[in-house]
């Protein structure tokens, strides 16, 4: 480890060193300050600075806060290029550096109503942002985002499911890797649907479906990645937006988002505040018939989810120069969570006679907190396009989940008392670079290392009280897990444009040491490999109006924590999930192409995809003669899967906008368990239509439904899943605030049912995660109506780059 870091660093300082060359020398600046008609200052307009000779684009800036620019530059003759939304372009000709800088003092513009005019009507930032690798999906165009969180809002993207346990899959697999702008993040920490359901939705700006990725992205993640953007703005002046929640069943909340920028400095802050109860049920019913025994039991179960969340960052961009740009965030997050759930079982015979009723109570305490520090180096050149980004982070996160039950019967009236303590702490270094060279009129290479180290440690272990009151351990649930895991990755890319063809090829090598060890029973299983990830992308344009792309990458999925870990949780002391620490990785081979259509009141993306898949992890359910259920994961098969996709939208009128998308797809998997073939064939889909009208100017009411159709699984079936969200915004205070209402899940039938059959043994199963929610929202922009909003969004502002 020592020496792959010390081989990054001398890398890194050789780059710095051989770059350093290209800057231009900074000795002479051309300097002006702009004002439009009402003699105020111009801020943040575009400035760009040519060669008179042959046109070449030498750099360019931002006006100040003053409406004042400077450009370094060496000797010689340029003109300007200066544009702004509501302004007419300016060119200032004959500007000559010679031996000593130059002023050009006050640069007049002149208005352009048009412009304005065409801005309004025009400026609202598309729901959808197709790229070559990627879907950008703006959140905030969503009404049932708003009041709501990251779990709720990845629900409503397209190709996206979360489940009622809050488990989250990409075009039905959840090997799908979540990133935070653009990076692994302690934010998911090490339980990723309970992390997700604590970022508030209004800290998120949009959310990237990247289903092939390239090369310059981690190999991890056999379906794709997930990317969250968090918002961060870098205007000048100080702007933000507050929000201010509330709900039923209660859901109470606040967050903000402010930035101030003052000529080389730009401090960032947000914060947001979350408490929720999520009240929630199920039941299930198990029969078992062999040889030698049988049972049949009922279970009903009401449980509540209830707890709070803090979330801060804060942050702070050094502009050291035109070139070069140092960014340093702090993020902390503290949570805690207290659970209570009352399981009842009902025992028959096969004579349908009820034999006992058992009633099981929980009470569990669960804090978690998570420490982020990050730091970031940008550099720019001269060259247009070239750039070099320098990464460190360091993650610390700790987790306690403590939990006492109590279970009696009323066959004998006998009492047992149990608790459980579960620790789950880690640690993460990370480091990486990123260089990109531009060659050509379109074309680039880059290049990158990263290196990570992840150190997770699981302490775990249940007690029960005997008849003389002492708390003894119960052995199968005893024992303390240490993963560390050491990722080494380089990749090399190249893309370039020739006409309407657009191709990008890159190939990334990943080497994985990882160790995992049960501490108490000394089982060890070490394993080090190292894999070679292609991908290429396609696109090729048929004309203004459509766009054809097709997309290769290799990828894999290493197992998560909770797949290695043996404990789960003692809930339910009938059904015990866990994990399975001998699992290996999952390799898959990933197929797209898709066709875009721009009409003239929408856009149609349809493609079609295909993934070949090695040593497929699926939970195998197990019954033992007394009732006892085990669901493990094993790496069970081999899968195939095909689709086609299409993501619609159209504006029938300017006060009506519709969307549709639907996931349509076949899945074959086949495998052996215990000399038993276990193997599924099941057609599927998912879709999500969505209206929304815009009333009286400043009222829009949205209506969205989510479907998702039954499927077949290896020991069973999935059924289907449907639930109706509603959302009503109004703009007041002149456009610098919003109110919005809305309703999730309004039937309340976002409920997981499901079937598992086997030789002698059947099980049904119905959850509902959390019940139907009322929200009311209100949002304040700070020196940010929503109208100018709009026009920064229209003229290509600040955007986050995954």
């Amino acid at each position: 480890m020592k020496n792959c870091l010390l081989l990054s660093f001398l890398l890194s300082l050789c780059l710095f060193k051989s770059y350093a060359q290209d800057d231009p020398p900074a000795s002479y600046i051309i300097a002006g300050k702009l004002e439009d008609p009402e003699k105020e200052a111009v801020l943040f307009a575009n400035v760009a600075l040519y060669a008179s000779k042959d046109s070449t684009l030498i750099g360019g800036v931002a006006s100040d806060e003053n409406g004042k620019f400077e450009i370094p530059a060496e000797m010689g003759n340029y003109f300007l290029k200066i544009t702004y939304l509501t302004l007419d372009e300016k060119i200032v000709p004959n500007v000559n550096l010679t031996s000593q800088g130059v002023d050009l003092g006050t640069i007049g513009l002149t208005s352009n109503a048009k412009v304005l005019d065409e801005l309004i009507v025009r400026g609202e930032k598309s729901q959808m942002d197709l790229q070559l690798d990627k879907r950008v999906f703006n959140v905030g165009k969503d009404l049932t985002n708003i009041g709501s969180n990251a779990s709720d809002i990845l629900n409503n993207m397209p190709s996206v499911t979360v489940d009622v346990e809050g488990n989250v899959a990409l075009r039905g697999s959840q090997n799908v890797r979540i990133l935070i702008d653009g990076k692994q993040s302690g934010m998911i920490g090490l339980n990723p649907a309970e992390a997700l359901r604590q970022i508030p939705g209004d800290l998120i700006e949009s959310i990237e479906i990247i289903t092939n990725p390239s090369s310059r992205y981690d190999a991890e993640g056999e379906v794709g990645i997930l990317n969250i953007v968090m918002k961060k703005n870098v205007r000048y002046g100080l702007n933000g937006s507050f929000t201010a929640t509330a709900g039923y069943p209660s859901n109470f909340g606040s967050s903000f988002n402010i930035n101030y920028r003052k000529k080389k400095v730009n401090l960032i802050a947000n914060y947001g505040f979350m408490y929720r109860e999520g009240p929630g049920r199920g039941s299930s019913r198990q029969e078992y018939n062999s040889a030698d025994t049988s049972f049949v039991y009922e279970q009903k179960s009401n449980r509540n989810r209830s707890g709070y969340s803090n979330s801060l960052m804060v942050g702070m961009d050094y502009f050291i120069n035109n070139f070069n740009t140092l960014t340093t965030t702090l993020s902390y997050r503290n949570a805690q969570n207290e659970n209570s759930s009352r399981m009842e079982y009902r025992d028959f015979d096969f004579a349908n006679n009820l034999t006992q009723t058992v009633v099981r109570t929980e009470l569990e305490t669960e804090p978690r907190n998570n420490l982020e520090a990050a730091l970031n180096y940008s550099k720019t050149f001269a060259k247009k396009g070239q750039s070099l980004s320098v990464d460190a982070k360091y993650i610390l996160s700790d987790e306690t989940e403590a939990a006492k039950y109590n279970e009696t019967s009323d066959l004998d009236n006998k009492s047992i008392a149990q608790r459980s303590y579960n620790t789950e702490d880690e640690k993460n270094f990370l480091f990486q670079l990123d260089y990109i060279h531009p060659f050509a009129k379109d074309g680039k290479v880059e290049a990158g290392l990263k290196s990570s180290v992840r150190m997770l440690d699981n302490d775990f272990t249940v007690h029960q009280q005997n008849e003389q009151m002492n708390w003894i351990v119960l052995p199968d649930f005893d024992n303390k897990l240490a993963y560390d895991e050491r990722i080494h990755a380089a990749y090399l890319m190249a893309s370039n444009q020739f006409g309407k063809f657009f191709i990008q090829g890159g190939l990334r090598g990943e080497y994985s040491d990882i160790l995992t060890e049960l501490k108490k029973t000394q089982q060890i299983n070490h394993r080090k490999y190292f894999n070679l990830f292609p991908s290429l992308h396609l696109s090729y344009k048929l004309e203004d109006a459509q766009t054809l792309q097709l997309s290769y990458s290799y990828r894999l999925s290493r197992p998560g924590f909770r797949d290695l870990l043996p404990f789960s949780n003692f809930s339910d002391s009938r059904v015990f999930r866990a994990g399975n620490p001998l699992l290996n990785p999952e390799f898959t081979h990933s197929f797209e192409a898709g066709h875009l259509l721009n009409m003239e009141k929408g856009s149609l993306l349809s493609s079609i995809y295909y993934r070949h898949r090695l040593g497929v992890v699926e939970n195998i359910t197990s019954v033992d003669s007394t009732g006892f259920t085990r669901i493990t994961p094993v790496n069970l098969s081999t899968g195939d899967s095909y689709g086609f996709e299409f993501n619609l939208t159209y504006d029938p009128f300017a006060w009506w906008k519709l969307t549709a998308n639907a996931n349509i797809f076949r899945s074959m998997n086949e495998g052996v368990y215990n000399d038993k073939v276990l193997k599924s064939d099941t057609y599927s889909w998912t879709s999500r239509a969505s209206s929304r009208l815009t009333l009286f100017r400043n009222v829009d009411f949205q209506s969205s439904l989510n479907y998702r159709a039954p499927r077949r699984t290896t020991q069973g079936r999935d059924l289907a899943q449907y639930s109706i969200d509603l959302g009503l915004s109004r703009d007041v205070l002149k456009g610098k605030a919003t109110v919005t209402a809305s309703v999730r899940d309004l039937l309340n039938t976002r409920k997981q049912r499901s079937i598992v059959e086997s030789a002698g043994y059947y099980s049904s199963s119905e959850n509902l995660w959390r019940t139907r929610q009322f929200i009311v929202t209100f949002s304040y922009r700070l020196n940010r109506s929503k109208e100018k909003e709009k026009m920064d969004n229209r003229g290509g502002g600040d955007e986050d780059e995954g």
